[in-house]
C-alpha cells in the first residue's frame, strides 16, 4: 500500500521538528519545508533575527530533516507574505484597529500558499506544529478541539481555516503537552530540543510597530493629534495612532492624576480617546468575516465561550447572525478591552464553533 505523502511546515523550532519525527513514525512519507517569506539575506540579518520565521530557522530545520533522513527544501512566500501579512498590518494601524498577523499567516500563507505548492507536488497532507487537534463530526464537518498544552493552546489562532485546509492538515502535536514535546525532542536527539519559543511578531523583532509602519510607509503615517475624553474634551497631545492600541496604558506620556487608558481610535479626527479603567469594559461587540467549523452556520442565537484575545481566558456570551457576514456578540458580564482588528473565536467547551474578526 502506498504511503500517504506529508509536508511539514518546518519552522526550525521544537514543535515543527517533533511533528515531522512523529508522523514518520506514523509511517507517512514526510517532506520538510521552510517558508521563506520575509527575510532579508545578510548574514548578519540572519543571526540577529532568529525569531519563527528568520533564516537561522533554516539551518536548524535542514538538520533536524538531515538527521531525519526526509527531504527537506525551502520555499519562497515572499509576495504572499507581503500581500496578506505585511501590507494587512500596516493598513489595519492606519484604519485605527489592532491587527493579528499571525492569524493572516495562518490562514493564507501557512495554509491557503502551502497547502496548495504542496498539493501540486503531490502531497496528501500538509503539517505544522501547531498545539491544537482536528476532530471530524458527526455530521462530517471538520473542527478545532483545544490541545493537550491548555497554557500553549494555538486554536485561536487558527479559527478560519477552512473545511478544505482542515480535511488536508495533520497536527500530531496536539495530543501533547510542551514538556512531553521537549522531553520526546531531547530523547531521540534533536538539536531543537531546547530551543526558546519565539514571542515577537517575526518581521517586527524589535517590537517597535510604529516604527515599522513609518518604515513602510516611508515616512507617511498619521500625524500627532489629541488625547480626547469620551466626551470631546482634549487633554493633551498624542503622537499619532498607530502607536496605540485599545486598553494601552503604558507609554501614553500623560499625567492625569490617576491611571487613565486607550479606550478608543478615531482615525477619522486623528483622535486617541482616554478613559478610566471602568470604560475600557464594554459588553457587546460586532463581527465580521465569520467562519464556522463545528456548525455550518449561526441558526438563531447560541451560547458559547467567546476568546477575544489570544491570552483572555474566555468569558460566557450570546452570538446571533445580524446580516450575510455580520454578528452580534452579548457578553453575560463585561469584558476588558474589546479591540477592532482583534478576532473573537466562539468555543463549545473544548471544540471551535467559529469566530470573526471584530469590527
Amino acid at each position: 500500500m502506498k504511503k500517504e505523502k506529508v509536508v511539514v511546515g518546518m519552522s526550525g523550532g521544537v514543535d515543527s521538528s517533533a511533528a515531522a519525527w512523529l508522523l514518520k513514525e506514523q509511517g507517512y512519507e514526510v517532506i520538510g519545508v521552510t517558508m521563506q517569506i520575509w527575510q532579508e539575506e545578510e548574514e548578519q540579518l540572519q543571526q540577529e533575527q532568529g525569531g519563527c520565521c528568520g533564516l537561522s530557522a533554516v539551518e536548524d530545520a535542514r538538520r533536524v530533516a538531515a538527521m531525519l533522513e526526509i527531504p527537506y527544501y525551502v520555499m519562497n512566500f515572499k509576495s504572499e507574505f507581503k500581500k496578506h501579512v505585511m501590507d494587512y498590518f500596516t493598513a489595519e494601524y492606519l484604519l485605527g484597529r489592532t491587527p493579528n498577523p499571525c492569524i493572516a499567516c495562518n490562514r493564507y500563507v501557512k495554509w491557503e500558499s502551502l497547502l496548495k505548492r504542496s498539493m501540486d507536488i503531490g502531497a496528501d497532507y500538509i503539517a505544522t506544529g501547531h498545539y491544537a487537534k482536528i476532530r471530524r463530526c458527526s455530521d462530517g464537518r471538520y473542527t478545532l478541539q483545544k490541545s493537550a498544552a491548555k497554557a500553549k493552546d494555538q486554536t485561536y489562532a487558527l479559527y478560519n481555516l477552512t473545511q478544505y485546509q482542515l480535511a488536508h492538515t495533520l497536527m500530531p502535536v496536539g495530543d501533547y503537552t510542551k514538556e512531553e514535546i521537549r522531553a520526546m525532542a531531547e530523547k531521540i536527539g534533536l538539536r531543537t530540543a531546547n530551543k526558546p519559543d519565539s514571542q515577537e511578531i517575526c518581521f517586527v523583532p524589535d517590537g517597535d510597530y510604529a516604527g515599522f509602519i513609518e518604515r513602510e510607509q516611508k515616512g507617511k503615517t498619521p500625524p500627532p493629534g489629541n488625547f480626547v475624553t469620551r466626551d470631546g474634551e482634549i487633554l493633551g497631545q498624542h503622537k499619532g495612532i498607530t502607536h496605540y492600541t485599545i486598553g494601552q496604558r503604558k507609554g501614553l506620556g500623560i499625567a492625569m492624576g490617576y491611571p487613565v487608558f486607550v479606550t478608543e481610535i478615531r482615525p477619522e479626527t486623528n483622535e486617541v480617546v482616554l478613559g478610566t479603567n471602568e470604560e475600557v469594559f464594554g459588553e457587546l461587540l460586532y463581527c465580521n468575516q465569520l467562519n464556522f467549523m463545528s456548525v455550518p452556520d449561526l441558526n438563531g442565537e447560541l451560547e458559547v465561550t467567546a476568546k477575544i484575545r489570544y491570552n483572555h481566558k474566555g468569558a460566557a456570551c450570546r452570538v446571533e447572525k445580524i446580516g450575510e457576514d455580520r454578528a452580534v456578540c452579548r457578553f453575560l458580564e463585561p469584558v476588558r478591552a474589546i479591540t477592532p482588528g482583534q478576532a473573537v473565536v466562539f468555543y463549545d467547551g473544548e471544540i471551535v464553533v467559529g469566530g470573526g474578526t471584530i469590527e
